[in-house]
């Protein structure tokens, strides 16, 4: 994993491929991602390289050539990593350290590095290290090939038990260990969520770096980390909120990203839980990213895979503020107007306008549009309300908040 301290100033060059499953778009998309990555982790990347491909080469996921073209910059420029968009095999990784001589990670290892450096909670912490030792088992053979030697010494010979085999022991051990004082873990959270009663539980969830924890900043009155960097919140916030008379509790969850490394969706299943066990999920989105409707897609890929895609949700669109189109000139007869050139207004109008998708546009940063935002949340809270406590009609009557 890399160093927090030594990964200030570490230069390091983007990896990845065109293929039918991925065209030159969504590669950039990704790398502009991966760019971001590299920056949250303390790294810098001075360069990128793409080559179009059938598929990865099993052995190299790079072609011979190409990857003689990375080597060459590498050596010439003096650069100590490089980074690669997709999870290598741990056989890639051993054939790529031989030809270009530095540091190999891929997009998993970057994420899994950037979680143990935003861990604050021992559950977090904990489950952080159950992703990192479940990524480093299989490949254990390339940190250690100095010392895959059978042993020696009196009362060793024979087969013995090479070293390698003994690290594997002591990570599968280890791997063991985690997964017991997270169960311990799990118990506790589960015995905090019982104790909340039967309030209403509202999760923000969506996509990372959108603006959840500013908007539950700006709504609970509390103070949350926040930051413009990917992965900001790592740990579950939960906050009493009082909208009108109704108090209910907010969850700030984990951000999804695309291609989330498994072993992170398996050791974080006690963090999902708080998303699995709200009544409303509030889906923030930032409508001033140009992919965010792919963000959009990877959220309810994984709320999907958690079988929470059917709960009520709010669909928040974060960042209005920031929000910026592209204009056809008067006289321009020949560009064909598409998506790029709607303005918010045109965005409300589409699929955001559906009567079953409760859609909100805010700014968060701004505070623009919150009160419409609290109503709105209000009304869906209430819903809720009242069917878990049917006898409390008293609380629905007009209720004014002091300004």
């Amino acid at each position: 994993m890399i160093d927090a301290k030594e990964a200030i100033s570490e230069k390091a060059v983007l990896i990845g491929i065109i293929t039918q499953q991925q065209d030159e778009t969504q590669s950039d998309e990704y790398l502009d991602e991966l760019e971001f990555l590299t920056a949250t982790a303390g790294g810098v990347a001075v360069k990128r390289f793409v080559q179009k491909m059938e598929k990865p080469n099993p052995k190299t996921f790079l072609g011979v050539g190409k990857l003689d073209e990375v080597r060459a910059y590498i050596e010439s420029n003096g650069i100590g990593t490089a980074i690669f968009d997709d999870e290598l095999s741990p056989a890639q990784i051993r054939n790529i350290e031989k030809v270009l001589d530095c540091k190999i990670l891929d997009r998993t290892n970057l994420i899994l590095d950037i979680f143990a450096q935003r861990a604050q909670t021992s559950s977090a912490k904990t489950q952080v290290e159950l992703a990192q030792c479940q990524y480093l088992l299989p490949r254990l053979t390339r940190l250690w090939t100095h010392l895959d030697k059978q042993k020696g010494g009196i009362g060793m010979r024979g087969p013995g038990e090479t070293e390698i085999e003994t690290d594997r022991r002591i990570i599968r051990d280890k791997i063991d260990d985690l997964k017991k004082k997270l169960k311990t873990i799990d118990k506790q959270m589960a015995v905090q969520r019982k104790n909340r009663g039967k309030m209403v539980r509202v999760a923000l969830v969506g996509y990372t770096n959108v603006g959840k924890s500013t908007l539950m900043n700006v709504i609970s009155k509390s103070d949350v980390f926040a930051e413009n960097k990917l992965f900001a919140t790592l740990d579950t916030t939960v906050r009493k909120v009082v909208i009108k008379n109704i108090p209910f509790l907010m969850t700030d969850t984990v951000g999804f990203i695309r291609k989330l490394p498994t072993q992170l969706i398996e050791s974080f299943k006690s963090t999902l839980d708080e998303v699995r066990e709200a009544d409303l999920l509030l889906h923030v989105v930032d409508i001033s990213h140009p992919n965010f409707e792919d963000h959009i897609a990877s959220v309810n890929s994984v709320l999907h895979d958690i079988k929470c895609a059917d709960k009520p949700t709010l669909m928040v669109f974060n960042k209005i503020d920031a929000y910026s189109h592209e204009t056809i000139e008067e006289d321009d007869i020949v560009t064909e107007r598409s998506k790029v050139h709607y303005t918010l207004e045109d965005w409300k109008k589409t699929w955001m306008n559906d009567k079953d998708e409760t859609s909100i546009f805010i700014s968060a940063l701004n505070k623009e549009n919150l009160e419409d935002f609290k109503e709105t949340t209000y009304e869906e809270v209430k819903k809720i309300h009242i069917e878990r406590f049917p006898y409390n009609d008293f609380l629905y009557y007009e209720y004014k908040e002091d300004e």
